[in-house]
């Protein structure tokens, strides 16, 4: 069975998420494994969304996993640099304004 765009956007979750566990245990090498897995995705998205067009429901779904990314992005940075100005004001704030 093919997947369908949504199911990308799922899969890129899943990788960040996988990402953000290994920052968590300190496991440098498996973050960059997962980051290169998420620029798969990224690129099989990219191609896929030239085919597919999301329904309204499926792009508000859209929206909140790509916030969960964002969230989990936001957390790795802190743990790879935990000095950085970045991560006091956006650390674990998962309700923040997106542009």
């Amino acid at each position: 069975m093919a997947l369908m765009l949504i199911d990308y956007y799922k899969a890129i979750e899943d990788s960040s998420r996988k990402m953000l566990d290994a920052a968590l245990e300190d496991d440098w090498h498996q973050v960059g494994g997962f980051e290169d897995a998420c620029g798969v995705l990224i690129e099989q998205l990219r191609q896929k969304s030239r085919d597919e067009v999301l329904s309204p429901e499926l792009r508000a779904e859209k929206t909140r996993i790509l916030r969960r990314i964002l969230n989990n992005d936001a957390q790795i940075r802190c743990l790879a640099k935990p000095w950085s100005m970045y991560c006091a004001p956006h650390a674990g704030n998962s309700r923040q304004v997106l542009h």
